[in-house]
């Protein structure tokens, strides 16, 4: 939050964003997130984003479907509007326990009056599986990609303030876009790093 701080007001094109879900998530070889145990940046967070964002832009969340309450209540208290919905199908489960999980979900947000994109994107997306080699919760490229494509146009600044291993930050890179990335754990900046600046999938 304190690097968002320092950012203008409105100086911000898109904002593409995988925060922690709120789930203590430990995948199979005990790697966990941050701040994935509390709630207590979610409201300030998603408040800054929506100051750093420009009038009439798109936010994209994703977020954790079992704390979708809280997470709804942090974005219309910082003055997002839900504008649409998003649901990424995996060939795989990620995990089970009263069902497989099979699919990821975002919301997409807007600040004041958003006008649509010129050629909107599906609300289902094929999901690529990563085998969480960078990050225990790494996001594919593509599905990143086609987001920014749709709501970001080039040359524009695309920011993730959760950036983990900097899949955002590559899918907007290779998009032609602009990108700031923020991230709290230093392993994962130095991942985010290297990926953007190699080119690494």
């Amino acid at each position: 939050m304190t690097l968002m701080q320092r950012l203008q007001g409105g100086s911000v094109d898109f904002i593409l964003t995988d925060p922690p879900y709120l789930v203590r998530y430990r995948d199979r070889r005990g790697r966990t997130v941050a701040n994935d145990n509390n709630a207590v940046w979610l409201k300030p967070a998603f408040a800054e984003m929506h100051r750093v964002l420009k009038p009439g832009r798109l936010a994209v969340s994703f977020y954790g479907w079992n704390h979708v309450d809280r997470f709804m209540e942090a974005w219309r208290k910082a003055g997002f509007r839900v504008v649409g919905h998003l649901v990424f199908v995996k060939s795989y489960a990620s995990s089970q326990r009263f069902v497989r999980y099979h699919h990821e979900q975002a919301y997409v947000l807007a600040k004041g009056d958003a006008a649509p994109p010129a050629q909107p994107i599906a609300d289902v997306l094929p999901w690529d599986y990563t085998g969480n080699r960078m990050h225990p919760t790494q996001k594919p490229l593509r599905p990143l990609e086609q987001i920014i494509r749709a709501f970001s146009k080039p040359g524009e600044l695309v920011l993730d303030p959760f950036c983990g291993s900097g899949s955002t930050l590559l899918a907007a890179a290779r998009s032609g876009r602009d990108y700031l990335g923020m991230e709290l754990e230093h392993r994962h900046q130095l991942t985010a790093s290297l990926r953007v600046h190699s080119g690494m999938a």
